[in-house]
């Protein structure tokens, strides 16, 4: 454990320059803010580890299998589990890490999806929405159960990190193509369907958001979203475990499947008769107090009922005039989160994996809402300056007819 705490302060000092650089970049980051998520992060690191050492962990696996199957490096480079013991492969094999510095260096793999996605909100917002006086952006990078699933030597914390950079550079695309590229690769190596629903949302979304980019732009885009989905698209079913010549056979056949194995779980929930709303709102907010299958399931209580109360802030009529006129990081985000959460759904049906997926997902979710707030926000400040421009040109004309009434 020694080694993992100097591990700590070592990359905590390699931290402190690019959190710097971001904070020259871009005048509102707060470094200091950035470094306490750093800290939160590494003590939910030690949580895992904890939990580790009392509990069966896929982490052991994937140090063990790094230590002492793969002979060489470049053997291990292929999606899902083996890319795990890729990136492992050179601090393992190599430098000599042990379990306990491999959980805290993927933990720290893990805070760099946060700082990413804290950068996304902030730049692609105007204002600091505010939940029951709660800075919201603040309070949505400390929720535990996101910390605790990308906090280990796993996909949790890669494709979170990978996802994380991805976002961060679409919102300005032409400035951030090494960020497109690495957050890419990342979240293809471990999901390629995430990857491949972040195209398609980015397709949608630069085709039909409001800024005023040039048609030949946005096509390109589009054009380059459908490509890459079309490379990817036998990768990723194959990947899922489907018959890419038989889609929906092999589909209905797996969940059925799934659905069998996973609800003989002591969480499982067989969702095989829900209707579509019931298995998205199980996805999103379950378990909730009553359900809770365990102390974890009750931390996790909490947070969802977060996610239901900042859902319900876009049940509005006004959302919907919001959401043909958003712009295309807020149309992304939405398809991103509705495809994702349709297509889990169908393949899930056990608590403790739904809660552990959907962490890579909720982010997507909460930046709508709070575009929406900022939106409404916008049009209330709006409405103030006319009704104040309103009342001063009233004052003005009163005064002009009072001094006319005036007898030179």
């Amino acid at each position: 454990m020694l080694g993992a705490v100097v591990l700590i302060l070592l990359l905590f000092g390699i931290s402190q320059p690019i959190l710097g650089n971001l904070q020259r970049e871009h005048k509102w980051v707060k470094a200091g803010m950035l470094n306490q998520i750093f800290w939160y992060h590494m003590l939910f690191g030690l949580v895992y580890w904890t939990y580790a050492y009392f509990n069966p962990s896929d982490s052991k696996n994937y140090f063990r299998r790094t230590n002492l199957y793969w002979r060489n490096w470049f053997d291990a480079l292929a999606e899902g589990t083996d890319f795990i013991e890729w990136l492992a492969f050179p601090f393992v094999r190599w430098f000599g890490f042990n379990y306990d510095m491999m959980m805290f260096l993927s933990t720290w793999l893990g805070f760099w999806g946060f700082v990413y996605f804290y950068l996304f909100f902030k730049e692609n917002l105007r204002f600091n929405p505010k939940f029951e006086g709660w800075d919201a952006i603040t309070l949505f990078m400390f929720l535990p159960n996101m910390h605790f699933w990308t906090a280990s030597l796993g996909k949790g914390a890669v494709i979170f990190a990978g996802i994380g950079f991805l976002v961060y550079g679409l919102s300005w695309p032409a400035k951030r193509p090494i960020h497109i590229a690495f957050g890419s690769f990342l979240t293809y190596m471990v999901r390629p369907h995430i990857l491949f629903a972040i195209l398609i949302g980015m397709g949608v979304g630069f085709v039909l958001g409001r800024e005023k980019v040039p048609i030949y732009q946005k096509y390109l885009v589009v054009f380059f979203a459908i490509g890459m989905s079309i490379y990817v698209y036998e990768d990723l079913i194959t990947y899922l475990g489907y018959d890419p010549n038989n889609l929906i056979d092999s589909f209905e056949e797996e969940s059925a499947l799934n659905a069998q194995r996973l609800s003989s779980a002591g969480s499982g929930v067989d969702m095989t008769s829900y209707s579509l709303p019931m298995k998205l709102f199980t996805f999103w907010f379950r378990p909730l107090f009553i359900d809770s299958p365990n102390i974890l399931g009750i931390a996790v209580s909490f947070e969802n009922a977060l996610y239901i109360y900042m859902f319900s802030r876009v049940v509005r009529k006004d959302f919907i005039t919001y959401i043909k006129i958003a712009p295309a990081m807020v149309k992304m985000s939405a398809v991103v989160f509705i495809s994702i959460s349709i297509s889990m759904t169908f393949v899930m049906s056990n608590l403790g994996i739904i809660i552990r997926q959907k962490s890579q997902i909720m982010y997507f979710m909460l930046f709508v809402v709070v575009a929406f707030m900022d939106w409404q926000k916008t049009n209330r400040i709006k409405k103030r300056g006319e009704i104040f421009n309103r009342i001063v040109e009233e004052e003005r004309k009163n005064r002009e007819l009072a001094e006319a009434d005036i007898p030179s």
